[in-house]
């Protein structure tokens, strides 16, 4: 796929206060992008699809104002955002719900800031480790042409003395993260899944060997390497499919040495994002049969469904030999 160019972006006039935030207003100039000079963010859509379709192709540049960082379990011990939303459609993102009826792009440009909140809380929290994720709302990567805060970031965490880095994307530009020094303080990983799910749900991403490819090169880099296989899915064949995703990545790698980690999460969904799904993704074909789910209660207050008790016990169990059998190094973090 193509580098993301949006049809229009938004810039908070406070943006422009910040390095960052010149050094994108001109990269979009440059381009011929639209740029609206407001703090204000208005989306039209007669329909939920196109409302939905027009707000990810807007960007917001503007500010991140978080003085606190936020729990980031199971993934890593605390997250911040250097964006928010990404240009991927993928039909089963928890986002859906969670970047609420407008799931605009935000692009932050206050980077030094960012930092100084994270540098206070190691400073107040004077552990061995802590590990922080910058993905938990976002996909960093689409941005890194705009703004190279993904880079900036990756060089502050390899200069920290106890503050450890996590990503994750779907795609496979990474060639000008390849050289920053991160001095192995960075888990670069790529969300994976098999051909059918991908083709099917992961609109405007990057295809399955494209982020392979791009997560060798990463580790070709020296940095730590992840994949996270979510979410993992039961359908006609699901068997054969993950089994054919977990050779591929040990064919193309072609490094029996790597220490990989694996994180395994299977499909879920809320009732809410049910709806937002279905309003738009009229045409979708993703399993929301509640009769074939269990509740359980998530972290953040809500109920959602997983697969019943027996058949996530399969995949966790399937997912995992999987994995043992093919990367002697490899280590399941966790399933969920």
């Amino acid at each position: 796929m193509k580098a993301f160019i949006p049809e229009e972006v938004v810039m908070n006039p406070r943006a422009l206060e910040y390095e960052t935030g010149r050094k994108v207003r001109a990269y979009f100039e440059n381009l011929g992008v639209p740029i609206l000079i407001s703090n204000r963010v208005k989306i039209e859509g007669d329909t939920p699809a196109k409302l939905y379709q027009r707000s990810k192709k807007t960007v917001f540049i503007t500010l991140n104002k978080e003085k606190k960082l936020r729990p980031c379990s199971p993934s890593a011990d605390y997250q911040f955002s250097l964006s928010s939303s990404c240009p991927g459609h993928c039909e089963y993102c928890y986002l859906q719900t969670t970047q609420g009826e407008k799931p605009y792009i935000r692009v932050f440009v206050n980077i030094d800031e960012i930092f100084q909140v994270i540098q206070q809380h190691m400073d107040d929290h004077d552990s061995d480790i802590t590990t922080f994720e910058c993905s938990s709302i976002t996909d960093p990567i689409p941005f890194e042409p705009m703004t190279g805060s993904l880079k900036k970031c990756i060089e502050f965490f390899g200069e920290s003395r106890q503050g450890r880095l996590r990503f994750v994307t779907k795609y496979h530009m990474v060639d000008s993260l390849l050289d920053a020094k991160h001095n192995g303080h960075t888990t670069f990983r790529f969300s994976v899944n098999t051909d059918p799910i991908i083709q099917q749900y992961e609109h405007v991403t990057s295809t399955l060997d494209q982020r392979i490819l791009a997560a060798k090169k990463a580790a070709e880099a020296g940095y730590t390497l992840g994949f996270i296989l979510a979410p993992i899915m039961r359908y006609d064949g699901w068997k054969k499919d993950y089994e054919r995703l977990i050779l591929n990545i040990k064919e193309q790698l072609h490094d029996d040495s790597l220490n990989i980690s694996f994180e395994l999460i299977q499909h879920r969904y809320t009732e809410t994002a049910k709806n937002l799904i279905t309003s738009r993704f009229p045409n979708t074909k993703l399993d929301m049969n509640d009769e074939n789910r269990q509740l359980k209660w998530g972290p953040y207050g809500k109920f959602k469904y997983v697969y019943k008790k027996e058949d996530s016990l399969e995949i966790k169990t399937y997912i995992s030999e999987l994995i043992q059998e093919h990367f002697k190094n490899g280590s399941i973090e966790y399933f969920t």
